[in-house]
C-alpha cells in the first residue's frame, strides 16, 4: 500500500496512530515519578521508572522512562551503558513498555542475549526530534543540551562513546539517525527499524491542504534549505571516511508509506561513500509487528558494541 503526494502525507497520522499502542488509563494517571510493578518478576526482571524533566529551552516539562536492569538495583556502586530509544509519530515515553518492550528485553536476557543496560525513552510529541523551523520547539537543543546531560546525572551510567548508543523506529529511526550521524562525539552506536526517510519533501509539504504536525517541523510552505540542512542524507554526505562508524538500519520491502525506498538510497549512500554500516530489507509492512520482530537484532547490535568496550564488567 502506498500513498503519493497529500494522500501519503494525510494517511501518515491516522495509520501510524492507529498501529501504535497507546498509553493506558492507568498510565495516563501516572504522577511525576512512579515504578511501574509488574508483580513477583519485577524484581528479576528490573523496574520501569517513569518521570518528567524540567526544560528551560522547551518552557515545559517532557516526560520519560527508563528501563532498569536488575542489577542496577543489586548493585548499587555499578554503572552501565545506556541506550536512548525514540518513539514514532503518534507514540509517547510508554512506548516501548506498553509495545512489549519490556518483555522482550527481559526475554533476550534470561537466554543469555542481552547483558545489563539502560534504556530511556523520552517523549517528543511530533518534533522529528529536530528543533521546529519558526525556533518555537527546540526539541534538538533539549534531548543534546538539556536531557542526555540530566539523564546520565540522574543515573548510574558509565557516559562514555562506546557505551551510549540511540536508536527508534519510524520517526524515531529518523531522530536516532540524525542524532547518530551528527553528533558522532556523543553516540558511539546507532539503529533505526523503518526510519522516515525520504530524500524529497514530498508535495504536500509545498502545495495543498494544511499539514499541521509536519509545517510545525519543516515551516509552510516548506523550507527546503532547512529540509535539506536536517536531512539524514545530508549528514551522511558530511561523514568522514574512515570513521569508527557503527550503523545498524532495517525496513520492511513493503512499507505503507515508501520509506524503504529512502531506506534503500542511504543504503546506497553510505556504500558509495565507504561508510560501514549494515543494512537489511525484509519482507514486511510498516507497524509494531514488523517492529517487534527485528528489534532483537538492533538490542543486539548495541549490546555487542557495549560489551566489547573498555570499562567495568557489564
Amino acid at each position: 500500500m502506498r500513498f503519493p503526494g497529500a494522500l501519503f502525507l494525510l494517511t501518515i497520522p491516522a495509520l501510524l496512530i492507529s498501529d501504535m499502542p497507546r498509553r493506558n488509563a492507568a498510565l495516563s494517571a501516572a504522577p511525576t515519578s512512579r515504578t511501574l510493578s509488574r508483580g513477583a518478576a519485577a524484581d528479576a526482571a528490573g523496574r520501569v521508572e517513569c518521570s518528567a524533566l524540567a526544560s528551560s529551552l522547551l518552557g515545559r516539562e517532557v516526560r520519560f522512562c527508563a528501563l532498569l536492569p536488575a542489577s542496577y538495583d543489586a548493585h548499587p556502586a555499578r554503572r552501565f551503558p545506556v541506550l536512548y530509544w525514540l518513539h514514532g509519530l503518534g507514540q509517547d515515553e510508554q512506548a516501548l513498555v506498553d509495545s512489549g518492550g519490556w518483555t522482550l528485553v527481559t526475554d533476550l536476557r534470561q537466554h543469555g542475549e542481552l547483558g545489563d543496560f539502560i534504556l530511556l525513552t523520552p517523549d517528543a510529541g511530533q518534533s522529528f526530534y529536530l528543533n521546529s523551523r519558526d525556533g518555537r520547539n527546540r526539541y534538538e537543543d533539549f534531548f543534546i543540551r538539556e536531557f542526555v546531560p540530566a539523564m546520565e546525572r540522574r543515573f548510574r551510567i558509565e557516559g562514555g562513546r562506546a557505551t551510549r548508543g540511540i536508536s527508534g523506529v519510524s520517526m524515531g529511526g529518523f531522530g536516532a539517525l540524525h542524532f547518530g550521524l551528527k553528533y558522532p562525539q556523543l553516540f558511539g552506536s546507532v539503529s533505526a527499524h523503518s526510519a522516515a526517510l525520504m530524500q524529497e519533501p514530498p508535495a504536500a509539504l509545498t502545495s495543498g491542504a494544511r499539514l499541521g504536525f509536519l509545517e510545525d517541523v519543516f515551516g509552510w510552505p516548506i523550507d527546503r534549505a532547512y529540509w535539506e540542512r536536517h536531512s539524514v542524507f545530508a549528514l551522511a554526505r558530511q561523514m568522514p571516511k574512515g570513521g569508527e562508524w557503527k550503523i545498524y538500519f532495517d525496513c520492511g520491502n513493503e512499507d505503507d508509506y515508501a520509506f524503504d525506498e529512502g531506506n534503500r538510497a542511504l543504503d546506497r549512500l553510505l556504500t558509495a561513500r565507504g561508510i560501514p554500516h549494515e543494512f537489511h530489507l525484509y519482507p514486511g509492512r510498516h507497524g509494531w509487528g514488523y517492529f517487534a520482530k527485528h528489534m532483537p537484532a538492533s538490542l543486539e547490535f548495541h549490546w555487542r558494541i557495549f560489551a566489547a568496550a573498555p570499562g567495568e564488567k557489564k
